[in-house]
């Protein structure tokens, strides 16, 4: 069964009408749960990373605000989700939950967390609805832990990993790519080590081809000793944030052309899912659970 990390309080309370549709995760849960993917009021939870976890990836000075509540007012706004206790606990669980995740793949060769892709958190704080980078607070735990080898990072959420290649810049173990619309979130682009960036509307034939070669240039250029996916689904032609035109079909089609990439060469695999949005959370969360149905497929 694929091992799939999740917690209760990956869902923090928002405002009505808040624009990130934290719902998705309970609506997820039960998606996963009605698959067979899940059992009912049974996962593998996290505990809440701690502090000196956070800070091997984030400027100290801005994971003490986050954790003491002391979050300014621009950086707030920055996030986009409030300053409170419940947000910052979600954070750390996500981050937790990704490193769970990590070495679950490390020992079954595939893993999920149910949560995680918040790659617009940089060192220095965070941004675009993403409070920690937990696809980097699991990098920077696991090297600490004394994992060796290279890292991959694929990131085909529709928006670039920026806070992801600002983190790992100045580090030759960790290589990212990145494939995103070009034109979308954030106007200031990082340096990716791969980035493809793309033109409104690529629709499923010229997104499938580009993130192919993608990932073969990337697995070929690091020769990574464990993957982690951002399944971001806003690449779907719908996606109220989006810009791409990636059909339902394309979008299950991707996670099986990343999935297979890396599991045919006995890679581990880390699997995130990124970005979503839509007034309808409930729809949302059964695109999430595309990646988990074919991640389950991979599973001996």
């Amino acid at each position: 069964m694929l091992p799939i990390v999740h917690h209760p309080d990956y869902q923090a309370p928002l405002r009505p009408g808040h624009s990130f549709p934290m719902s998705k995760y309970g609506y997820l849960r039960d998606a996963l749960t009605r698959r067979g993917l899940l059992a009912p009021g049974r996962y593998i939870a996290p505990a809440p990373a701690t502090a000196a976890q956070v800070a091997l990836a984030h400027e100290p000075g801005y994971v003490a605000r986050v954790f003491e509540g002391r979050l300014t007012a621009a950086e707030v706004r920055r996030i986009g989700l409030p300053g409170n206790d419940a947000v910052a606990r979600r954070a750390r669980l996500s981050g937790a939950g990704t490193l769970l995740a990590a070495w679950l793949a490390l020992e079954h060769g595939i893993a999920a967390n149910s949560a995680g892709g918040s790659h617009h958190a940089g060192p220095d704080g965070g941004a675009g609805f993403c409070v920690f980078n937990d696809v980097a607070i699991a990098i920077r735990n696991l090297r600490a832990q004394g994992l060796p080898g290279r890292i991959l990072v694929i990131d085909a959420d529709v928006h670039q990993g920026d806070g992801t290649a600002r983190i790992f810049a100045n580090d030759p173990g960790v290589f990212c790519l990145s494939i995103h619309a070009a034109k979308n979130y954030p106007v200031r682009k990082a340096a990716s080590d791969l980035d493809v960036g793309l033109p409104d509307r690529t629709g499923d034939g010229a997104y499938l081809v580009a993130l192919e070669a993608a990932v073969n240039q990337a697995i070929a250029a690091c020769s990574p000793a464990l993957v982690f996916y951002n399944a971001g689904v806003d690449v779907w032609e719908g996606d109220r944030l989006g810009r791409l035109a990636v059909s339902l079909a394309g979008l299950r089609a991707r996670e099986r052309l990343v999935l297979e990439s890396v599991r045919t060469q006995g890679l581990p695999l880390v699997v995130v899912i990124g970005g979503g949005y839509d007034s309808d959370p409930e729809r949302l969360a059964e695109r999430h659970a595309l990646v988990f149905e074919e991640a389950a497929r991979l599973v001996a």
